[in-house]
């Protein structure tokens, strides 16, 4: 953490509701990001990293309820109006969706979905916003940008396609990017140029960023520090150096032996046992408990806190893993 950030997010809530029963997708996460930092969430499928990202942005309160904060720059953006908010999305904090050919309009043009952002959110005129949308079609390593600006998404790959996400997100030059796992479904030479471009365009933009991935090896290449989330809640929170090399809450530690790391041939790859809870039927006491060896009675009926174990290092576990050299330093 850094001693002025720019985001802090703290015990940040968000229920949906089905039937008359609350459902919480997230629940108390808090971290905060410094300038031109990189924070990773990470964990499996329904563990709530897109809600977080949404519910920082404001677009779940559109469909859910959002309680906590959310200070951006100082800002609280959780008691902003839609129309307060309509003017530091894009501008001020940017987003990358998941999938870029659903986010894409397929009736616009890539130029035309660049210069719209432009309109929105600078004073630029119409050939300053050509010229500007040229720019970053050629930035984000697209070529013939002035001809490729004319067309529509479809004549696209998934890697120029995401590309272009890219492109839309930087065009106002905003100060923070929250980054919905931008690599899925690209093979791993794409992922790289991805990961690399977001990275390098973070530095020369003094860019903050928030990536969401399931895969560690991506947070281990391009993050600061990382977030762990199972259930809707952080598990583990901390440098990535420390939690990757010695996690503490075994959730995390099932993440990190689901790598195949020199397996030999034919043998059987390890998988945490069990499958994430429904949002549903949400244990009453730890939600890793049913899929945890080391869980004891006191797991079964209290949920545990996140806590401070090494500066700048937290877990909740009633039974976090043994303390290295490493953590105690």
């Amino acid at each position: 953490m850094t001693d002025h950030p720019i985001l802090e997010v703290e015990n940040l809530c968000t229920t949906f509701s089905r039937g008359g029963t609350a459902l919480p997708a997230v629940r108390d996460v808090s971290f905060a990001l410094g300038k031109g930092q990189v924070q990773g969430l990470v964990g499996e499928s329904g563990s709530g990293k897109s809600v977080t990202l949404r519910s920082i942005l404001g677009l779940a309160r559109h469909y859910g309820e959002v309680s906590g904060s959310v200070r951006w720059q100082g800002q609280e953006l959780t008691t902003m109006s839609e129309r307060q908010l309509r003017k530091i999305r894009g501008r001020e904090i940017a987003m990358i969706f998941q999938e870029p050919m659903t986010s894409l309009n397929p009736l616009l043009t890539v130029g035309t979905q660049i210069k719209e952002t432009l309109t929105a959110h600078t004073d630029l005129g119409r050939r300053a916003r050509r010229d500007r949308a040229i720019e970053m079609l050629d930035h984000v390593g697209i070529p013939a940008a002035a001809t490729r600006l004319e067309e529509y998404p479809h004549q696209f790959s998934g890697g120029m396609r995401q590309r272009v996400m890219i492109a839309i997100a930087l065009a106002a030059s905003p100060k923070l990017l929250l980054a919905d796992e931008p690599t899925t479904a690209l093979d791993v030479t794409i992922q790289a140029q991805i990961l690399d471009l977001i990275l390098k365009l973070a530095d020369e933009m003094a860019m903050g960023v928030v990536l969401v991935t399931h895969d560690l090896g991506v947070v281990a290449q391009t993050c600061d520090t990382v977030s762990v989330m199972y259930a809707g809640r952080v598990v583990e929170q901390g440098a990535v150096r420390q939690v990757l090399r010695t996690p503490r809450h075994p959730y995390t530690e099932g993440l990190m032996r689901s790598v195949p790391q020199d397996v030999p041939p034919r043998t059987q790859l390890y998988s945490v046992p069990g499958t994430p809870p429904s949002l549903f039927s949400l244990p009453q006491g730890c939600a890793f408990a049913p899929r945890c060896q080391a869980a004891g009675p006191a797991c079964q009926t209290a949920r545990p806190t996140l806590q401070d174990i090494a500066p700048g290092r937290q877990t909740a576990c009633f039974h976090p893993l043994p303390a290295t050299q490493e953590d105690a330093a």
